[in-house]
């Protein structure tokens, strides 16, 4: 394992540790919230910042963009930038409902280098680094081998902070619920882009995502052997928010059934 993946797999199980023994008292747990539908917990703070401690005390030169903290770390210009979710699907955990994760991703020089998706719920840990393959608890995992998609089980998320672009979305949830055998709304994006990685989903779509939502899992799909990118298939999603991912050839139709709303 690259020793920089083995240190980020650390920090993951780490905030892990620290979600899953408060998911034990929930019924104590204090929730502020940041925006419309959009939560947070003493736990995501918690885990953040054991994440960043770890990320920190073995490079501490690196820099950092995490959800709930911001930038910190290195320079604006620093050669390497972890992307962190430490709790993606913080509404499920406030509800218990057991579909949350913790996200770590690397970024050299612009690109994702190293992602980590950590699953304490189910003890699952996804892994990727470019150019080695992606991994499911030290198991390789390639995307499914789908190739017709009325025969797909898509994963995509609904619009729940900003709703200025619901009915948009509703259109595309409308042409998309018509051409696919189903759709899954789960609720934690970056669990969603590691079950297209391992061929759980066959494809994934959501808009105005954020980049720590996308980081770890667009480089496991990528390394799984899938394709990921904007609404055009397109590499700015990072940028833009807006992601399509799955396996080649699902990823193409995806993309054709998308494009009339593409703007």
């Amino acid at each position: 394992m690259h020793p920089m993946l083995n240190t980020a797999v650390k920090a993951a199980r780490q905030a892990g540790s620290v979600i899953m023994r408060s998911a034990r008292d929930l019924d104590i747990l204090t929730v502020s919230k940041k925006r419309h539908n959009d939560f947070v917990t003493e736990v995501d703070k918690a885990a953040e910042a054991a994440i960043i401690e770890t990320l920190l005390k073995a490079y501490p030169g690196h820099a950092i963009l995490a959800e709930e903290s911001g930038v910190s770390g290195g320079s604006e210009d620093a050669e390497f930038k972890w992307i962190i979710d430490p709790m993606d699907g913080t509404t499920n955990f406030i509800h218990g409902f057991p579909q949350y994760c913790v996200s770590i991703g690397l970024m050299h020089r612009g690109i994702i280098t190293q992602g980590v998706i950590f699953d304490p719920t189910r003890n699952e840990l996804f892994t990727a680094t470019r150019g080695a393959g992606a991994y499911l608890n030290d198991r390789r995992i390639r995307v499914s081998k789908r190739i017709k998609l009325a025969e797909t089980l898509i994963g995509t998320g609904f619009p729940f902070r900003d709703m200025a672009h619901l009915d948009h979305y509703i259109a595309m949830f409308r042409d998309m619920t018509k051409n696919v055998a189903g759709i899954r709304r789960a609720g934690a994006a970056a669990l969603d882009l590691a079950y297209v990685a391992c061929g759980r989903l066959d494809g994934f779509w959501e808009i105005g995502l954020a980049p720590w939502d996308m980081a770890a899992g667009s480089l496991l799909i990528q390394e799984a052997g899938g394709l990921i990118g904007d609404l055009k298939g397109e590499a700015g999603y990072l940028e833009s928010g807006n992601v399509v991912g799955g396996n080649p050839k699902v990823f193409v139709q995806l993309l054709q059934t998308l494009a009339p709303y593409v703007r």
